[in-house]
């Protein structure tokens, strides 16, 4: 039965919109707002506007139209406007460019003060000025480590450590606070993806597929091995304490994979697009900065395996949830913030 908001509507043939999905996006990233009398007369466009912002139509029809979140739009209403009449407006979310000018490969990090870290990771075997910069909580962007090639997975430790892989010297490195270095464990490979787990051991990835693990005393084990087309490039530790590790291919079937605590691996969830970052939130689901179904941005996958789009946007290489319910996400050249309410996987106690 149809609420008397959307009665009305009908008779009048006011458009009326039910939906908007997803309700987050990065400017650039396309949403699809579903209701009625969506489509003008004389089959012109409709009117989008977010905000005071107006938002280009990519395709429309009665029932929904697809449409693109404009820069400079701010989260808040959106609305569709039709044959001089308005419908009601629905939240959609907007993510606000916080640095720009950086080299993300992954996820970005957060130190137990918020403050944000991104690489400029440039690419394989070029030396850069500044490889890992500090957003500090007023946004404030200074360099944080310099002299390291290609830096590409940053983690923090119980302790609050910063630890920075190198994909160039398949190397990984314990950085202070006050953004010193020096060499944690070497040897292994192309090292990519970091993640610590609840006992403090290291994960690393590398290149090839294979997994390390490195133990508190610095024991260096082979801990899981992929298929070697497979590159661990991006690693998470879920909640119940299993690995989860994905790496871009040129498919758009893509897997995230599990690797429990004996090194067994398994699929979790098979059909991503160039899945790449990953994290957890604190009721168990899995985020990837992927594809799905041709649309690019943050895929939340349930603990039930089922797979949704809730942040839409292009370049979209990682995130990492911040105080506040907000999430940091990482394009390939900047850093935005998006108020999300959706709280991170807490950290275990040190």
């Amino acid at each position: 039965m149809k609420d008397s908001a959307t009665a009305l509507a009908s008779s009048n043939g006011t458009p009326h919109l039910d939906s908007v999905a997803p309700r987050c996006a990065l400017p650039g990233g396309e949403v699809r707002f579903r209701g009625q009398h969506l489509r003008p007369q004389e089959l012109k466009r409709p009117h989008v506007q977010f905000g005071p912002v107006a938002g280009p139509v990519v395709i429309g029809s009665d029932d929904f139209v697809i449409a693109r979140v404009p820069e400079g739009a701010l989260s808040g209403p959106a609305v569709i406007s039709t044959n001089g009449h308005m419908s009601n407006p629905l939240d959609v979310r907007v993510a606000v460019s916080i640095s720009e000018g950086l080299n993300p490969v992954g996820n970005p990090a957060l130190d137990a003060e918020g403050n944000i870290y991104a690489t400029f990771s440039g690419s394989r075997g070029e030396q850069v000025p500044v490889a890992v910069f500090k957003i500090d909580t007023s946004y404030n962007v200074r360099p944080f480590v310099s002299d390291l090639m290609n830096a590409t997975g940053i983690a923090f430790d119980r302790d609050g450590e910063m630890y920075v892989s190198s994909r160039h010297e398949g190397t990984v490195y314990r950085v202070t606070r006050s953004g010193a270095m020096s060499v944690f464990a070497e040897g292994m490979g192309v090292a990519t993806g970091i993640a610590f787990d609840r006992d403090q051991n290291l994960f690393v990835g590398d290149r090839s597929g294979t997994i390390f693990k490195i133990a508190p005393d610095r024991q260096i084990f082979v801990h899981a091995t992929l298929e070697p087309s497979m590159a661990a490039y991006h690693l998470a530790v879920g909640p119940d304490g299993d690995l989860f590790v994905c790496g871009p291919t040129t498919s758009s079937f893509d897997c995230v994979y599990r690797v429990d605590s004996h090194g067994d691996v398994t699929v979790l969830y098979r059909g991503l697009g160039r899945p790449q970052g990953l994290a957890f939130d604190a009721d168990g689901n899995l985020y990837v900065a992927a594809s799905l179904r041709g649309q690019r941005g943050i895929v939340k996958i349930t603990p039930g395996q089922e797979a949704s789009l809730e942040v839409s946007g292009q370049g979209l290489v990682g995130l990492a949830f911040a105080p506040g319910r907000s999430v940091v996400l990482a394009t390939g050249d900047a850093v935005h913030r998006l108020s999300w309410d959706i709280a991170g996987l807490p950290l275990p106690p040190a």
